[in-house]
Formats: structure tokens, C-alpha cells, sequence
């Protein structure tokens, strides 16, 4: 490059393609990071990674631009290499990245866990899957409990949502429900943190990970990471849980970087097989075998509840589901679904009543069923949200969101939540090999 920084774009979606900066290109006087690029999230391009963020070298901070102007990006601004920093991709969705990389003459890049892995003075248990959905957040709570119960001060660090103030979400904290509300907390966000807090874990989330890991270890004696979408962990884990869906068996080594989730693991979670079709278990485990031959695996079932079942039998409902599941997560229906076909309630489609902030999301995501996900980034979602769930021709609505909609949006039909936890399904179960885990590190302080 004749002394020449080497120009750089960071493809991402508001989390890992920051991280990526942080501790590959900060500070390297090596590369100018000309921008960074957005998809998935509505509302995240068009901001600045700010200077107290982005550092020496950043006076303005990064412009953040839509992966739409990736091509012309690179042709215009003389780009050498494009980083491709997001998660819950198909492979073949990261390849077309790649050739528009290419074809503009860049070099395209996939930064690994040994770059982007940030070492703890703690002990790191971290959950992943191979997809959106498959059923980490039950699994990270569910391993939080069995710290509690062992006695071990843990706490949650999550995946990054900074979809607000990067600045402000630099490194955050959450212990009350007035925590959320006080950081203006996304339905997405709420999602995540709302069970943890419910069961008296801190969560802790943020933009600089180094910072987010040092308070984090601060508070806990051992750190659960809680992982978003498929994404590998930001921390090195000394055990790492991938949770595969037996409603999908057939995505295990589909999605990026969800198959290297799988491959890495130390133990594979084959979830929800209470829902799943005979033998698609004993399937799925041979398949892991095969893609992890080292890996344990363990069976669990993904059991949903509603609170007042009786509220709404033989009663029409709207379906509230969890957003980024039924969303890039690409399922068409899901936990809320099922709960109201058990419960002898008719869900109804509200497609043709979307309020117009909510007909882009049943466009972007044409395999969406007669369901409604918990959409909600910021506040003219929630009121289209609450207009959609008003306008349907229902009596009831049935909520499976993990957080609580009540707290955020008044709705004129009653409200039943539908919830789903963690359960073994045979042997050896998560609390076994957990056991083990913590009595080989007994007296190590790790």
C-alpha cells in the first residue's frame, strides 16, 4: 500500500461489527475504518460512531451507512477491505456480500474467535445457537438459577443491542425494571433483560466490551454470556452451550456464523423435541456427532405455559411472538402460536389491519404467519403495535414476548402472557454437566 492506511468498511448490524472495531482496528494506525455499514435493524444507519467511542484518529467518529451503498462505498472511497461483522446469515447471503466486496475491487474479510475474543479474570459460561430462537435465553436463565442455587455470584452479559445513544450504551447495567426504563430500552432489549432481572440477575450489556467484561467482573465471581441471534462470544469461554431447534432441524450448518457456534461447542443442546416429530432428536444428535465429534449432548424441551388459560378458550386472540424469532430469526409462527392451539384459542391473521408503521416488517419478512411480532424500536412501533393489536377482530390477546407488553403499550382486549423455561429431556442434564464444570474449578479461581 506504499505507507498508505489500509481503508477499511465493517459490514454489521449494530453490535458485533462494533466489537469488531474495538478490538481489531482501534487504535491501529494501520487502518482508517472509513464507515460502517447497516442492515437488519430499522433505524441504526444514518448515526455516527462517535469520537469517545471510535478514538485516536476519529475526530468526526464513523459514518454508519446502509449496506445498500456498499458498492458504490467501495468504488468511491478507494475501500481495500470489507469485514463482513454481522450474524444469522444464510452462507450463501455472506458470499453475495462478498462478491459485491470483490467486484469492486476489495478484499473481503471474516474476523475469527481468536482475534475478537476478549480474556476474563472469571469464569466464562456462554450460550449460543445456530440460530435465532432455538431457545438461549431459557437456557442462560435456567444456568443462572443452577449458579444461584450453587452459590456462585453470576451475572448475565449480553450481546449488544446499542440501538440508541452509542455514547450513553457504552457500557450499561441493569438490575430493576426502572433500569430499562431509565436507558429508554427497545422491545428487543426487553426481551433479553426483563426474565434475568425478573429472577434477580444482573444483566450487563454495552458498546465496549472490555469495558462492559471489567464491570462484570467486578460484581460476579463467574460470568454466564447470554449470546444474540448466532453469534459466536465476544468473552473465551471455558464452557460453551450451542442450543440447535428441532423445529429446524435441517439449519444446524445452514447460517452463518451459526455452524462455527456448533462446530466450537463444548456441549450441544437438541431444544424444544417436546414439539418436535419422532426421532428428529436421535437424527439431530447423529448430525452433531458428525459436525462436533467432541461435543456433549444433552436433550431439553422448551414447555409453554399460559397464565389464565381459561381467559381465552374458544376466544379469537391475536398472537403477540417474540420480535427477532419471527423476524430474521425466519420462523412463521411460534410459542404463542402453539400456546393458543392447545389452549383451544383461534388466533387471527392481522395482516390486513397493520398499522402503517408495521406493513414494511410483513414485507421485509413475507413468510411471517398469523401472528404479530413484539415489534417495538422505538416509540411510533409501540403505538402501531398497540393500533394492530386494537384494530384485529379478536377477543383476547395472548402475549409471548419474554417481556412483560403490559409495561409498555394499553391495549382495549384482556392480556394472558404465555411463557416457556428450560427442561431436561434425558440424560445428561444441563445441571450435570454444569456440576462438573464448577467441581473441576474448585480452589483454581477460575
Amino acid at each position: 500500500m506504499n505507507g498508505r492506511r489500509t481503508r477499511v468498511v465493517i459490514v454489521g448490524a449494530a453490535g458485533r461489527d462494533f466489537h469488531n472495531f474495538n478490538v481489531a482496528y482501534r487504535g491501529d494506525p494501520a487502518f482508517q475504518v472509513v464507515a460502517f455499514t447497516a442492515t437488519q435493524i430499522p433505524g441504526i444507519a444514518g448515526r455516527r460512531y462517535p469520537p469517545s467511542l471510535a478514538g485516536t484518529g476519529y475526530p468526526e467518529g464513523i459514518a454508519i451507512v446502509p449496506e445498500a451503498e456498499l458498492d458504490a462505498l467501495c468504488r468511491q472511497q478507494a475501500i481495500d477491505r470489507v469485514v463482513f461483522s454481522y450474524s444469522d446469515v444464510p452462507h450463501a447471503t455472506v458470499m453475495h456480500l462478498a462478491a459485491r466486496a470483490l467486484a469492486a475491487g476489495a478484499d473481503f474479510e471474516l474476523l475469527g474467535p481468536r482475534r475478537t475474543m476478549l480474556a476474563s479474570r472469571r469464569p466464562v459460561i456462554a450460550v449460543s445457537a445456530v440460530r435465532t430462537g432455538c431457545g438461549k435465553s431459557q437456557v442462560s436463565r435456567h444456568i443462572a438459577g443452577l449458579l444461584r442455587q450453587a452459590g456462585r455470584r453470576a451475572v448475565v452479559v449480553r450481546h449488544p443491542m446499542p440501538y440508541g445513544d452509542l455514547e450513553a450504551q457504552r457500557c450499561q447495567r441493569f438490575a430493576t425494571m426502572d433500569d430499562l426504563a431509565t436507558a429508554r430500552c427497545t422491545n428487543e432489549e426487553r426481551e433479553e433483560y426483563e426474565p434475568h432481572i425478573a429472577n434477580g440477575t444482573t444483566v450487563f450489556a454495552g458498546v465496549d466490551y472490555a469495558d462492559v467484561l471489567a464491570a462484570a467482573e467486578r460484581e460476579a465471581d463467574i460470568i454466564v454470556w447470554d449470546g444474540g441471534n448466532n453469534d459466536f462470544p465476544f468473552f473465551r469461554p471455558d464452557l460453551h452451550f450451542c442450543v440447535i431447534d428441532a423445529l429446524r432441524p435441517d439449519q444446524l450448518d445452514t447460517h452463518h456464523p451459526g455452524e462455527t457456534a456448533l462446530r466450537m461447542a463444548d456441549a450441544v443442546i437438541i431444544n424444544k423435541i417436546d414439539a418436535a416429530a419422532q426421532g428428529v432428536a436421535d437424527d439431530m444428535a447423529a448430525a452433531v456427532r458428525r459436525l462436533n465429534p467432541g461435543a456433549i449432548a444433552l436433550r431439553a424441551a422448551s414447555p409453554v405455559r399460559l397464565d389464565e388459560p381459561g381467559r381465552v378458550r374458544g376466544r379469537r386472540v391475536v398472537v403477540v411472538e417474540d420480535g427477532p424469532t419471527i423476524t430474521h430469526g425466519g420462523m412463521a409462527t411460534g410459542a404463542g402460536f402453539a400456546a393458543a392451539r392447545a389452549a383451544g384459542a383461534e388466533p387471527v391473521d392481522v395482516r390486513s389491519v397493520a398499522a402503517p408503521a408495521l406493513k414494511p416488517v410483513f414485507e421485509q419478512y413475507p413468510h411471517i404467519g398469523p401472528v404479530l411480532p413484539a415489534i417495538g424500536y422505538d416509540a411510533r412501533q409501540l403505538e402501531a403495535l398497540a393500533a394492530t393489536i386494537d384494530a384485529a377482530d379478536a377477543e383476547a390477546v395472548i402475549s409471548a414476548t419474554p417481556l412483560d407488553l403490559r409495561r409498555l403499550v394499553t391495549v382495549g382486549k384482556p392480556l394472558v402472557r404465555a411463557r416457556y423455561d428450560y427442561a431436561d429431556a434425558g440424560e445428561p442434564t444441563l445441571a450435570a454437566v454444569l456440576a462438573r464444570f464448577l467441581a473441576g474449578r474448585a480452589g483454581t479461581g477460575r
